[in-house]
């Protein structure tokens, strides 16, 4: 090709998202495939949100997302000026880089992690440093203090982990932002907060109220899981107003669809549905948990809809098995871990076929 791209651009990698269901399809014939690869809600979304896609028109949708951001701001009392909308989290995330990233700059991870963080950083020519979960698979927050520099701009911190499903306390996490250097954006992305049970972790951090107080926190929240409306893609944060004035300034005067605006502002009234889908994630943790207990499994014990857990067997290779019984999962290969798989939680009868197909396998 006569083209040449940024020379960051030409070492970066496709980012590789969990395969499709047409894919698979494709591939096997099948006409029905169990996709518990994406961590999507298989329940669907709230039937509020259908109804309101009725209204939807030929204009130009509102480029500033304002009912949306009055609603979700009423919603976790919060000031609309410290809302912002998105494209789904994945844009949020980039607007951060592109807001913030000069070349040669330096983020901060955990790994393994969300994987669009390492390829937010590449994409404006900046470095991506991670470092790797402990032991227990919770992430090292001592460890990412250890290698900020002056080099440092972002740190992404994913909380609940993904895919690991660890999270910090909110003790732990207000005092690791009392030790970030105030020019170092601290993204606090919480994509699965919905699923974090007060049983499982009663002091889970209180971000919103650490906004007010540390004005280089960014917190990330999407409609894609607990909503079911990641086909929309409509993701929304919350920070200081002059933080969310840079991301405004670089992204798209359109950046959130009407269907998708419509669509959210129905799913935050439906508290019915928010309350079936935690229900039936918490009673899908449970039926897993005892199928690795029976097997005498190892897993990491789940703040979100997935799981991670190690078969003892090659990811790659039963994650290949499993699509030629129709079934989508994620290979921990691809994390580093190549004998860990991370399933998500389906319904009950959807999470029984994936079980039964793993017993065969593990034999």
């Amino acid at each position: 090709m006569a083209l040449i791209p940024r020379k960051a651009v030409q070492n970066i990698p496709l980012y590789k998202p969990a395969r499709s269901i047409d894919s698979l399809k494709a591939e096997y014939g099948f006409e029905k495939v169990l996709k518990l690869a994406g961590n999507e809600n298989t329940l669907g979304f709230s039937p509020k949100a259908f109804e309101a896609l009725q209204n939807v028109q030929s204009f130009y949708p509102d480029g500033q997302a304002t009912k949306l951001r009055n609603a979700i701001a009423e919603k976790f009392g919060q000031k609309v000026e410290n809302v912002i909308c998105g494209n789904g989290s994945f844009e949020l995330l980039f607007l951060a880089a592109l807001a913030f990233l000069e070349n040669g700059d330096e983020t901060i991870s955990a790994v393994p992690s969300f994987g669009w963080y390492k390829n937010a950083t590449e994409i404006m020519g900046g470095k991506f440093v991670g470092i790797p979960v402990q032991e227990d698979f919770s992430v090292d927050l001592d460890g990412i203090l250890a290698a900020i520099t002056e080099k440092t701009k972002i740190i992404w911190l994913c909380n609940p982990n993904n895919p690991t499903g660890s999270l910090f306390n909110h003790q732990t996490f207000e005092s690791f932002l009392e030790r970030v250097p105030d020019h170092v954006l601290v993204i606090s992305d919480e994509a699965y907060i919905d699923f974090v049970t007060k049983e499982n972790a009663p002091e889970f951090p209180r971000s919103l109220e650490l906004i007010k107080k540390f004005k280089n926190l960014l917190v990330l929240r999407t409609f894609s899981k607990l909503e079911g409306l990641a086909f929309f893609r409509c993701g929304y944060g919350f920070g200081d107003q002059e933080l969310l004035g840079c991301l405004n300034r670089v992204r798209l005067p359109i950046n959130v669809t009407g269907p998708a605006q419509l669509a959210g502002l129905a799913a935050l009234k439906d508290e019915d549905f928010r309350k079936k889908t935690i229900q039936n994630v918490t009673l899908g943790r449970q039926q897993f948990y005892r199928f690795f207990d029976e097997e005498k499994l190892y897993y990491v014990p789940s703040n979100t809809n997935f799981i991670f857990f190690r078969t003892g067997k090659d990811s790659v290779n039963l994650v290949h098995e499993l699509e030629k019984k129709g079934i989508l999962i994620r290979a921990g290969e691809e994390y580093g871990f190549p004998d860990m798989l991370r399933i998500s939680i389906g319904t009950e009868e959807e999470n029984e076929v994936l079980i039964n197909e793993l017993k065969k396998l593990l034999k």
